[in-house]
Protein backbone atom coordinates (compact mmCIF):
# COMPACT_ATOMS: atom_id res chain seq x y z
CA UNK A 1 0.00 0.00 0.00
CA UNK A 2 0.94 3.50 -0.54
CA UNK A 3 0.47 7.37 0.01
CA UNK A 4 -0.73 9.17 -2.45
CA UNK A 5 -0.98 12.81 -3.85
CA UNK A 6 -3.65 14.59 -4.75
CA UNK A 7 -5.29 17.07 -6.66
CA UNK A 8 -4.32 20.57 -4.42
CA UNK A 9 -0.71 20.00 -4.25
CA UNK A 10 0.87 23.18 -4.11
CA UNK A 11 4.40 21.85 -4.88
CA UNK A 12 5.66 23.12 -1.56
CA UNK A 13 8.01 20.06 -1.43
CA UNK A 14 7.48 19.99 2.66
CA UNK A 15 7.24 16.48 2.02
CA UNK A 16 10.31 15.50 0.33
CA UNK A 17 12.96 15.73 2.72
CA UNK A 18 10.52 13.70 5.74
CA UNK A 19 10.17 10.90 3.26
CA UNK A 20 12.61 8.19 4.47
CA UNK A 21 13.11 6.19 1.07
CA UNK A 22 13.44 9.92 -1.08
CA UNK A 23 10.49 8.32 -3.12
CA UNK A 24 8.58 11.80 -3.72
CA UNK A 25 9.43 13.70 -7.48
CA UNK A 26 9.85 15.74 -9.15
CA UNK A 27 12.30 17.58 -6.49
CA UNK A 28 12.88 21.37 -7.70
CA UNK A 29 11.01 20.93 -11.13
CA UNK A 30 8.99 23.46 -12.93
CA UNK A 31 8.42 21.67 -15.32
CA UNK A 32 5.29 19.65 -13.87
CA UNK A 33 1.84 20.55 -11.96
CA UNK A 34 2.09 19.01 -9.06
CA UNK A 35 4.45 16.15 -7.30
CA UNK A 36 3.67 11.98 -7.40
CA UNK A 37 4.66 9.55 -5.28
CA UNK A 38 6.22 6.55 -6.61
CA UNK A 39 3.72 3.19 -4.94
CA UNK A 40 6.83 0.91 -5.51
CA UNK A 41 9.35 2.39 -2.93
CA UNK A 42 6.32 4.11 -0.21
CA UNK A 43 6.56 1.89 2.68
CA UNK A 44 3.22 3.63 3.66
CA UNK A 45 5.15 5.31 6.67
CA UNK A 46 2.82 8.67 6.58
CA UNK A 47 5.92 11.17 7.65
CA UNK A 48 4.88 13.03 3.76
CA UNK A 49 1.14 13.61 4.90
CA UNK A 50 2.21 14.98 8.48
CA UNK A 51 4.08 17.20 6.48
CA UNK A 52 2.16 18.72 3.86
CA UNK A 53 0.57 21.94 4.58
CA UNK A 54 -2.33 21.75 2.42
CA UNK A 55 -4.05 18.04 3.30
CA UNK A 56 -3.10 17.43 -0.34
CA UNK A 57 -1.64 13.73 0.30
CA UNK A 58 -3.94 10.65 1.31
CA UNK A 59 -3.55 6.91 2.33
CA UNK A 60 -4.41 4.95 -0.91
CA UNK A 61 -7.20 3.03 1.00
CA UNK A 62 -8.78 6.50 2.21
CA UNK A 63 -8.95 8.21 -1.17
CA UNK A 64 -12.74 9.03 -1.82
CA UNK A 65 -14.64 8.20 -5.46
CA UNK A 66 -13.86 12.05 -6.45
CA UNK A 67 -9.92 11.75 -5.67
CA UNK A 68 -9.54 7.69 -6.74
CA UNK A 69 -7.85 9.10 -9.99
CA UNK A 70 -4.95 10.11 -8.49
CA UNK A 71 -3.52 6.26 -7.59
CA UNK A 72 -3.19 5.72 -11.15
CA UNK A 73 -1.99 9.61 -11.83
CA UNK A 74 1.09 9.27 -9.37
CA UNK A 75 1.73 5.73 -10.75
CA UNK A 76 1.58 6.61 -14.26
CA UNK A 77 4.05 9.98 -13.52
CA UNK A 78 6.82 7.05 -12.20
CA UNK A 79 5.87 4.76 -15.48
CA UNK A 80 7.49 7.13 -17.69
CA UNK A 81 9.64 8.72 -15.26
CA UNK A 82 11.31 5.46 -13.45
CA UNK A 83 12.85 6.26 -9.55
CA UNK A 84 16.46 7.25 -9.72
CA UNK A 85 18.34 8.44 -6.58
CA UNK A 86 18.05 12.68 -6.35
CA UNK A 87 21.86 13.39 -7.03
CA UNK A 88 21.11 17.29 -6.69
CA UNK A 89 23.16 19.04 -4.03
CA UNK A 90 21.74 19.26 -0.74
CA UNK A 91 21.45 22.65 0.32
CA UNK A 92 23.86 23.72 3.44
CA UNK A 93 21.98 26.07 5.74
CA UNK A 94 23.69 29.29 6.01
CA UNK A 95 26.00 29.82 9.31
CA UNK A 96 24.54 31.70 12.35
CA UNK A 97 25.09 35.67 11.69
CA UNK A 98 26.10 38.13 14.43
CA UNK A 99 22.60 40.00 15.98
CA UNK A 100 22.05 43.46 14.42
CA UNK A 101 24.47 42.26 11.54
CA UNK A 102 21.94 41.61 9.27
CA UNK A 103 18.06 43.25 8.61
CA UNK A 104 16.04 42.74 6.09
CA UNK A 105 12.87 44.05 4.58
CA UNK A 106 10.21 42.57 2.80
CA UNK A 107 7.44 44.18 0.91
CA UNK A 108 4.30 41.99 0.20
CA UNK A 109 2.73 39.08 2.69
CA UNK A 110 1.49 36.41 -0.04
CA UNK A 111 3.28 33.41 -0.07
CA UNK A 112 6.49 34.35 -2.31
CA UNK A 113 7.09 37.26 0.95
CA UNK A 114 6.04 34.54 3.56
CA UNK A 115 8.63 31.67 2.03
CA UNK A 116 11.29 34.27 2.06
CA UNK A 117 10.81 35.25 5.36
CA UNK A 118 10.81 31.76 6.61
CA UNK A 119 14.02 31.07 4.76
CA UNK A 120 15.63 34.42 6.85
CA UNK A 121 14.35 33.69 9.59
CA UNK A 122 16.16 30.13 9.57
CA UNK A 123 19.32 31.71 10.07
CA UNK A 124 20.26 32.65 13.61
CA UNK A 125 20.98 36.22 14.29
CA UNK A 126 18.73 37.99 11.10
CA UNK A 127 15.84 40.40 11.59
CA UNK A 128 13.03 40.55 9.53
CA UNK A 129 10.72 43.55 8.69
CA UNK A 130 8.04 42.62 6.85
CA UNK A 131 5.56 45.55 5.02
CA UNK A 132 1.90 45.01 3.49
CA UNK A 133 -0.50 47.90 1.81
CA UNK A 134 -3.53 46.03 3.00
CA UNK A 135 -4.39 45.63 6.96
CA UNK A 136 -4.34 41.58 6.41
CA UNK A 137 -1.71 38.96 5.20
CA UNK A 138 -1.15 36.48 3.26
CA UNK A 139 -2.13 37.76 -0.08
CA UNK A 140 -3.46 35.44 -2.95
CA UNK A 141 -4.16 32.57 -0.72
CA UNK A 142 -6.52 35.02 0.89
CA UNK A 143 -7.89 37.21 -1.82
CA UNK A 144 -6.55 34.61 -5.05
CA UNK A 145 -6.95 31.02 -3.77
CA UNK A 146 -10.77 30.00 -4.96
CA UNK A 147 -13.35 29.87 -1.75
CA UNK A 148 -14.15 26.35 -2.86
CA UNK A 149 -10.58 25.25 -2.15
CA UNK A 150 -10.59 25.45 1.47
CA UNK A 151 -8.05 22.95 1.91
CA UNK A 152 -5.42 24.88 -0.35
CA UNK A 153 -5.60 28.05 1.83
CA UNK A 154 -4.44 25.67 4.88
CA UNK A 155 -0.75 26.40 3.83
CA UNK A 156 -1.44 29.81 6.05
CA UNK A 157 -0.32 27.74 8.80
CA UNK A 158 2.93 27.56 7.35
CA UNK A 159 3.66 30.96 7.20
CA UNK A 160 2.15 31.88 10.54
CA UNK A 161 5.56 30.53 11.64
CA UNK A 162 7.15 33.74 10.13
CA UNK A 163 4.94 36.04 11.84
CA UNK A 164 5.27 34.71 15.39
CA UNK A 165 8.95 34.38 15.20
CA UNK A 166 10.69 36.39 17.92
CA UNK A 167 12.81 38.07 15.06
CA UNK A 168 10.46 38.81 13.21
CA UNK A 169 8.25 42.33 12.66
CA UNK A 170 5.03 42.69 11.12
CA UNK A 171 4.12 46.04 9.73
CA UNK A 172 0.35 45.39 7.74
CA UNK A 173 -1.07 48.35 6.77
CA UNK A 174 1.87 49.96 5.09
CA UNK A 175 2.46 51.11 1.57
CA UNK A 176 5.95 51.14 0.51
CA UNK A 177 5.25 54.54 -1.53
CA UNK A 178 4.84 58.50 -1.23
CA UNK A 179 5.13 58.42 2.53
CA UNK A 180 7.36 55.42 3.61
CA UNK A 181 9.77 54.84 0.52
CA UNK A 182 12.28 52.61 -0.42
CA UNK A 183 14.67 54.52 0.79
CA UNK A 184 13.89 54.70 3.99
CA UNK A 185 13.41 51.02 3.92
CA UNK A 186 17.18 51.19 2.87
CA UNK A 187 17.74 53.53 5.63
CA UNK A 188 16.50 50.94 8.36
CA UNK A 189 17.44 47.49 6.53
CA UNK A 190 20.10 46.10 5.25
CA UNK A 191 18.65 44.95 1.93
CA UNK A 192 15.08 44.83 0.84
CA UNK A 193 13.23 41.67 -0.74
CA UNK A 194 10.22 42.90 -3.03
CA UNK A 195 7.48 40.31 -3.43
CA UNK A 196 4.85 42.44 -4.71
CA UNK A 197 3.21 39.56 -7.28
CA UNK A 198 1.59 40.87 -10.00
CA UNK A 199 -2.39 41.72 -9.70
CA UNK A 200 -3.12 43.27 -13.39
CA UNK A 201 -4.77 41.17 -15.78
CA UNK A 202 -3.06 41.25 -19.60
CA UNK A 203 -5.06 42.56 -22.28
CA UNK A 204 -6.61 41.16 -25.46
CA UNK A 205 -4.68 43.82 -27.87
CA UNK A 206 -8.44 43.44 -30.22
CA UNK A 207 -10.75 45.89 -31.24
CA UNK A 208 -13.57 46.49 -28.69
CA UNK A 209 -11.71 45.56 -25.52
CA UNK A 210 -12.57 49.07 -23.85
CA UNK A 211 -16.60 48.20 -23.61
CA UNK A 212 -18.23 48.04 -20.57
CA UNK A 213 -18.38 44.23 -19.82
CA UNK A 214 -15.37 43.07 -20.86
CA UNK A 215 -13.01 42.58 -17.35
CA UNK A 216 -9.82 41.70 -16.33
CA UNK A 217 -9.67 38.01 -14.32
CA UNK A 218 -7.81 39.36 -11.66
CA UNK A 219 -11.06 41.86 -10.93
CA UNK A 220 -13.22 39.02 -10.85
CA UNK A 221 -11.25 36.88 -8.93
CA UNK A 222 -10.51 39.96 -6.20
CA UNK A 223 -14.40 40.74 -6.26
CA UNK A 224 -15.69 37.03 -4.94
CA UNK A 225 -12.63 36.83 -2.97
CA UNK A 226 -13.37 40.10 -0.90
CA UNK A 227 -10.48 41.87 -1.84
CA UNK A 228 -10.80 45.76 -0.66
CA UNK A 229 -9.55 47.40 -4.38
CA UNK A 230 -12.59 44.87 -6.10
CA UNK A 231 -15.36 44.67 -3.61
CA UNK A 232 -17.15 47.69 -5.67
CA UNK A 233 -17.34 45.63 -8.75
CA UNK A 234 -20.34 45.26 -10.55
CA UNK A 235 -20.57 42.42 -13.40
CA UNK A 236 -23.13 41.88 -15.73
CA UNK A 237 -24.94 38.55 -14.14
CA UNK A 238 -28.06 38.73 -16.47
CA UNK A 239 -27.79 36.76 -19.23
CA UNK A 240 -27.49 33.30 -19.55
CA UNK A 241 -24.23 32.86 -20.69
CA UNK A 242 -20.65 34.12 -19.95
CA UNK A 243 -17.31 33.84 -22.08
CA UNK A 244 -13.67 33.67 -20.74
CA UNK A 245 -10.72 33.82 -22.89
CA UNK A 246 -8.29 32.03 -21.70
CA UNK A 247 -7.44 28.55 -20.03
CA UNK A 248 -5.02 28.40 -17.35
CA UNK A 249 -6.73 27.44 -13.24
CA UNK A 250 -7.60 31.00 -13.14
CA UNK A 251 -10.54 30.51 -15.78
CA UNK A 252 -11.67 27.11 -14.39
CA UNK A 253 -11.71 29.00 -11.07
CA UNK A 254 -14.03 31.53 -12.48
CA UNK A 255 -16.09 29.46 -14.30
CA UNK A 256 -17.16 26.99 -11.32
CA UNK A 257 -17.94 30.07 -9.33
CA UNK A 258 -20.37 31.52 -11.71
CA UNK A 259 -22.10 28.35 -12.35
CA UNK A 260 -22.24 26.45 -8.80
CA UNK A 261 -24.95 27.04 -6.66
CA UNK A 262 -25.71 29.53 -3.76
CA UNK A 263 -25.95 26.35 -1.26
CA UNK A 264 -22.54 25.40 -2.28
CA UNK A 265 -20.93 28.72 -2.35
CA UNK A 266 -22.57 29.23 1.33
CA UNK A 267 -20.08 26.61 2.77
CA UNK A 268 -16.72 28.73 1.65
CA UNK A 269 -15.76 31.83 2.42
CA UNK A 270 -16.74 34.01 -0.72
CA UNK A 271 -17.42 37.26 0.13
CA UNK A 272 -21.20 38.26 1.08
CA UNK A 273 -21.80 40.82 -1.73
CA UNK A 274 -20.32 37.79 -4.43
CA UNK A 275 -22.90 35.58 -2.52
CA UNK A 276 -25.80 37.76 -2.63
CA UNK A 277 -25.25 38.71 -6.29
CA UNK A 278 -24.61 35.45 -7.68
CA UNK A 279 -27.52 34.38 -5.77
CA UNK A 280 -29.65 36.21 -8.51
CA UNK A 281 -27.09 35.17 -11.04
CA UNK A 282 -29.10 33.96 -14.60
CA UNK A 283 -25.96 32.37 -16.17
CA UNK A 284 -26.21 28.63 -17.13
CA UNK A 285 -23.31 28.02 -19.40
CA UNK A 286 -19.69 29.53 -19.19
CA UNK A 287 -17.18 29.34 -22.52
CA UNK A 288 -13.97 28.99 -22.06
CA UNK A 289 -12.30 30.18 -25.55
CA UNK A 290 -8.45 28.92 -25.59
CA UNK A 291 -6.28 29.90 -29.03
CA UNK A 292 -4.92 26.28 -29.10
CA UNK A 293 -5.70 22.84 -29.02
CA UNK A 294 -6.24 20.51 -25.75
CA UNK A 295 -2.34 19.51 -25.88
CA UNK A 296 -1.25 23.23 -24.87
CA UNK A 297 -3.54 23.68 -22.21
CA UNK A 298 -2.89 25.89 -18.96
CA UNK A 299 -5.14 24.26 -16.80
CA UNK A 300 -3.57 21.84 -14.32
CA UNK A 301 -5.12 17.98 -14.70
CA UNK A 302 -6.47 18.14 -11.01
CA UNK A 303 -9.08 21.51 -11.72
CA UNK A 304 -9.84 19.68 -14.98
CA UNK A 305 -10.19 16.31 -13.63
CA UNK A 306 -12.33 17.93 -10.60
CA UNK A 307 -14.74 19.41 -13.15
CA UNK A 308 -16.17 16.60 -13.69
CA UNK A 309 -17.07 15.88 -10.37
CA UNK A 310 -19.42 19.38 -10.08
CA UNK A 311 -23.24 18.54 -9.12
CA UNK A 312 -25.66 19.88 -12.01
CA UNK A 313 -22.75 21.24 -14.49
CA UNK A 314 -21.70 19.35 -17.75
CA UNK A 315 -18.61 19.64 -18.81
CA UNK A 316 -18.65 20.01 -23.20
CA UNK A 317 -15.09 19.63 -25.13
CA UNK A 318 -15.35 21.63 -28.92
CA UNK A 319 -12.84 21.40 -31.10
CA UNK A 320 -9.42 20.21 -30.78
CA UNK A 321 -7.54 16.35 -31.00
CA UNK A 322 -8.13 14.55 -28.24
CA UNK A 323 -5.68 11.63 -29.11
CA UNK A 324 -3.34 9.42 -27.48
CA UNK A 325 -0.03 9.75 -28.69
CA UNK A 326 3.28 8.25 -27.26
CA UNK A 327 5.59 11.41 -27.61
CA UNK A 328 3.12 13.27 -24.73
CA UNK A 329 4.51 13.51 -21.57
CA UNK A 330 2.66 12.45 -18.75
CA UNK A 331 0.90 15.22 -17.52
CA UNK A 332 -0.47 16.32 -21.52
CA UNK A 333 -1.64 12.54 -21.48
CA UNK A 334 -3.70 12.61 -18.04
CA UNK A 335 -5.42 15.82 -19.69
CA UNK A 336 -6.33 14.21 -22.76
CA UNK A 337 -7.75 11.38 -21.13
CA UNK A 338 -9.60 13.49 -18.66
CA UNK A 339 -10.72 15.47 -21.99
CA UNK A 340 -11.53 12.29 -23.59
CA UNK A 341 -13.71 11.03 -20.47
CA UNK A 342 -15.44 14.52 -20.18
CA UNK A 343 -16.28 14.53 -23.96
CA UNK A 344 -17.79 11.13 -23.78
CA UNK A 345 -20.15 12.11 -21.24
CA UNK A 346 -23.86 12.31 -22.36
CA UNK A 347 -25.34 16.15 -21.50
CA UNK A 348 -28.10 15.87 -19.02
CA UNK A 349 -31.10 18.41 -19.99
CA UNK A 350 -31.78 21.19 -17.19
CA UNK A 351 -27.76 20.90 -16.15
CA UNK A 352 -25.23 24.32 -16.18
CA UNK A 353 -22.25 23.82 -18.87
CA UNK A 354 -18.91 24.54 -18.88
CA UNK A 355 -18.01 24.68 -22.93
CA UNK A 356 -13.85 24.49 -23.97
CA UNK A 357 -14.25 25.87 -27.15
CA UNK A 358 -10.61 24.72 -28.29
CA UNK A 359 -8.52 26.31 -31.37
CA UNK A 360 -10.79 29.46 -31.28
CA UNK A 361 -8.89 33.24 -31.80
CA UNK A 362 -10.82 36.24 -30.05
CA UNK A 363 -11.18 38.83 -33.05
CA UNK A 364 -13.03 41.69 -31.70
CA UNK A 365 -15.08 42.27 -28.74
CA UNK A 366 -18.81 42.88 -30.18
CA UNK A 367 -20.99 45.96 -28.58
CA UNK A 368 -21.85 49.48 -29.16
CA UNK A 369 -22.48 50.96 -25.20
CA UNK A 370 -21.47 47.38 -23.87
CA UNK A 371 -20.24 44.04 -24.55
CA UNK A 372 -22.83 41.76 -26.30
CA UNK A 373 -19.85 38.97 -27.68
CA UNK A 374 -17.23 37.70 -28.70
CA UNK A 375 -16.00 37.34 -32.12
CA UNK A 376 -13.78 34.26 -32.90
CA UNK A 377 -12.11 32.98 -36.35
CA UNK A 378 -10.91 29.06 -35.79
CA UNK A 379 -6.96 29.03 -35.79
CA UNK A 380 -6.94 25.93 -37.67
CA UNK A 381 -9.68 26.49 -40.38
CA UNK A 382 -10.46 30.17 -40.07
CA UNK A 383 -13.90 29.73 -39.47
CA UNK A 384 -15.75 33.00 -38.00
CA UNK A 385 -18.13 32.85 -34.92
CA UNK A 386 -19.35 35.15 -32.92
CA UNK A 387 -20.38 33.63 -29.21
CA UNK A 388 -22.93 35.71 -27.56
CA UNK A 389 -22.51 37.29 -24.00
CA UNK A 390 -22.82 40.27 -21.74
CA UNK A 391 -20.20 39.14 -19.11
CA UNK A 392 -16.52 38.74 -20.73
CA UNK A 393 -13.35 37.76 -18.51
CA UNK A 394 -9.76 38.17 -19.59
CA UNK A 395 -7.81 35.03 -18.18
CA UNK A 396 -4.35 35.39 -20.24
CA UNK A 397 -2.16 35.96 -17.46
CA UNK A 398 -1.44 38.55 -15.05
CA UNK A 399 1.13 41.64 -15.03
CA UNK A 400 3.15 43.03 -12.63
CA UNK A 401 3.41 47.03 -11.92
CA UNK A 402 6.93 48.65 -11.87
CA UNK A 403 7.76 49.63 -8.03
CA UNK A 404 9.47 53.50 -7.71
CA UNK A 405 13.19 53.89 -8.34
CA UNK A 406 13.40 50.37 -9.81
CA UNK A 407 14.01 49.27 -13.88
CA UNK A 408 11.27 47.60 -15.26
CA UNK A 409 10.39 45.22 -18.25
CA UNK A 410 6.61 46.90 -19.16
CA UNK A 411 6.91 43.87 -21.71
CA UNK A 412 7.61 40.64 -19.26
CA UNK A 413 5.96 42.36 -16.19
CA UNK A 414 8.97 42.03 -13.73
CA UNK A 415 11.70 43.91 -12.58
CA UNK A 416 14.82 43.28 -14.30
CA UNK A 417 16.77 40.73 -11.99
CA UNK A 418 19.69 38.18 -12.22
CA UNK A 419 18.41 34.82 -10.03
CA UNK A 420 16.77 37.60 -8.00
CA UNK A 421 19.94 40.44 -7.62
CA UNK A 422 17.58 43.37 -9.37
CA UNK A 423 19.22 45.35 -11.96
CA UNK A 424 20.00 48.88 -12.88
CA UNK A 425 19.53 50.32 -16.22
CA UNK A 426 23.20 49.24 -17.26
CA UNK A 427 22.52 45.77 -16.44
CA UNK A 428 24.72 45.76 -13.07
CA UNK A 429 23.66 44.00 -9.60
CA UNK A 430 21.49 46.99 -7.34
CA UNK A 431 22.96 46.20 -3.70
CA UNK A 432 21.07 45.01 -1.63
CA UNK A 433 17.76 45.24 -3.38
CA UNK A 434 16.12 41.70 -4.26
CA UNK A 435 12.96 40.21 -5.59
CA UNK A 436 11.18 36.88 -5.68
CA UNK A 437 7.69 35.42 -6.96
CA UNK A 438 5.82 36.53 -9.71
CA UNK A 439 7.66 40.44 -9.74
CA UNK A 440 10.86 37.94 -10.20
CA UNK A 441 9.82 35.15 -12.65
CA UNK A 442 6.38 36.41 -14.12
CA UNK A 443 3.10 34.93 -13.68
CA UNK A 444 3.83 30.90 -13.50
CA UNK A 445 3.96 28.54 -11.35
CA UNK A 446 1.49 27.40 -7.63
CA UNK A 447 1.77 28.43 -4.08
CA UNK A 448 4.88 26.20 -3.62
CA UNK A 449 7.01 27.57 -6.66
CA UNK A 450 7.53 30.36 -4.49
CA UNK A 451 9.28 28.38 -1.76
CA UNK A 452 12.33 27.49 -4.52
CA UNK A 453 12.45 30.94 -5.50
CA UNK A 454 12.37 32.27 -2.92
CA UNK A 455 15.39 30.06 -1.78
CA UNK A 456 17.34 30.84 -4.70
CA UNK A 457 16.61 34.46 -4.00
CA UNK A 458 18.07 34.41 -0.33
CA UNK A 459 21.15 32.31 -1.23
CA UNK A 460 22.05 35.34 -3.42
CA UNK A 461 21.11 37.78 -0.44
CA UNK A 462 23.46 35.81 2.00
CA UNK A 463 26.52 35.45 -0.85
CA UNK A 464 26.59 39.45 -0.84
CA UNK A 465 26.00 39.79 2.51
CA UNK A 466 29.36 37.24 3.23
CA UNK A 467 30.84 39.35 0.44
CA UNK A 468 30.60 41.85 2.08
CA UNK A 469 28.28 43.73 -0.43
CA UNK A 470 25.68 45.00 1.62
CA UNK A 471 26.11 48.16 3.65
CA UNK A 472 25.24 49.70 7.29
CA UNK A 473 21.22 50.23 7.51
CA UNK A 474 22.40 53.16 9.42
CA UNK A 475 19.95 53.35 12.15
CA UNK A 476 23.29 53.40 14.42
CA UNK A 477 26.88 55.11 14.48
CA UNK A 478 28.57 52.13 14.71
CA UNK A 479 28.41 49.61 11.71
CA UNK A 480 27.17 46.10 12.24
CA UNK A 481 25.19 47.16 15.25
CA UNK A 482 22.21 47.61 15.09
CA UNK A 483 19.87 47.50 18.45
CA UNK A 484 18.01 50.30 18.12
CA UNK A 485 16.72 49.60 14.26
CA UNK A 486 13.12 48.31 14.83
CA UNK A 487 12.79 51.34 17.56
CA UNK A 488 13.84 54.03 15.46
CA UNK A 489 11.46 52.21 12.61
CA UNK A 490 7.98 52.51 14.38
CA UNK A 491 8.87 56.01 15.65
CA UNK A 492 9.11 57.07 11.84
CA UNK A 493 5.99 55.38 10.71
CA UNK A 494 4.21 57.02 13.37
CA UNK A 495 6.07 60.57 12.08
CA UNK A 496 4.37 59.62 8.79
CA UNK A 497 1.08 59.21 10.29
CA UNK A 498 0.64 55.72 9.21
CA UNK A 499 -0.95 53.20 11.35
CA UNK A 500 0.38 49.36 11.19
CA UNK A 501 -1.20 46.58 11.95
CA UNK A 502 0.81 43.82 13.99
CA UNK A 503 0.16 40.10 14.61
CA UNK A 504 -2.02 40.96 17.29
CA UNK A 505 -4.01 42.72 14.58
CA UNK A 506 -4.30 40.66 12.47
CA UNK A 507 -5.13 37.72 14.77
CA UNK A 508 -8.35 40.78 15.94
CA UNK A 509 -9.63 40.79 12.02
CA UNK A 510 -9.13 37.05 11.88
CA UNK A 511 -11.27 36.33 15.03
CA UNK A 512 -13.85 38.50 14.09
CA UNK A 513 -13.80 37.31 10.90
CA UNK A 514 -14.56 33.59 11.82
CA UNK A 515 -16.59 35.07 14.12
CA UNK A 516 -18.81 36.26 11.67
CA UNK A 517 -19.05 33.29 9.63
CA UNK A 518 -19.57 30.87 12.47
CA UNK A 519 -23.32 33.23 13.12
CA UNK A 520 -23.84 32.59 9.42
CA UNK A 521 -22.28 28.48 9.04
CA UNK A 522 -19.63 29.58 6.87
CA UNK A 523 -15.87 29.46 7.50
CA UNK A 524 -15.45 33.25 7.78
CA UNK A 525 -17.08 36.70 6.26
CA UNK A 526 -14.75 38.70 5.31
CA UNK A 527 -14.42 42.23 5.89
CA UNK A 528 -14.17 43.93 2.86
CA UNK A 529 -13.64 47.91 3.88
CA UNK A 530 -10.25 49.00 5.25
CA UNK A 531 -12.20 50.96 7.67
CA UNK A 532 -13.67 47.80 9.19
CA UNK A 533 -10.41 45.69 9.16
CA UNK A 534 -9.00 48.36 10.83
CA UNK A 535 -11.25 48.81 13.43
CA UNK A 536 -11.43 45.35 14.19
CA UNK A 537 -7.47 44.82 14.89
CA UNK A 538 -7.79 47.89 17.18
CA UNK A 539 -10.21 45.63 19.73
Amino acid sequence: MAYVITQNCCKDASCVPVCPVDCIRPVGSTDTEMLYIDPESCIDCGACMEECPVGAIHYEDDLTAELEAYREINAAYFRQHPLEPDAGPARKPHAPVPAGSLRVAVVGAGPAACYAALELLAVDGVEVDLFERLPTPFGLVRAGVAPDHQHTKSVVKLFERAFTHKRFGCHLNVEVGENFTHADLMAHHHAVIYAVGASHSRQLGIPGEELPGNHGAAEFVGWYNGHPDHAGREFDLSGDRAVIVGNGNVALDAARILLMSPAQLAETDIAQHALDALGHSNIREVVIVARRGPRAAAFSVGEFLALGHLDGIDVVIDGGDLDEDPDDDIETAMKLDAARTHAARPVEPGNKRIVFKFLATPTEVLGTDAVTGLRVTGTDDGVVEDIGTSLLLRSIGYHGSPLGGLEFDSAAGIVPNERGRVLDAQGRPVPGVYVTGWIKRGPRGVIGTNRTCAEETVDHLFEDFDAGVLGDDGTTDEPGKNTAGRDRLRALLAERGLEPVDWAGWRGIDAAERGRGAERSRPRVKFVEISEMLSAARK
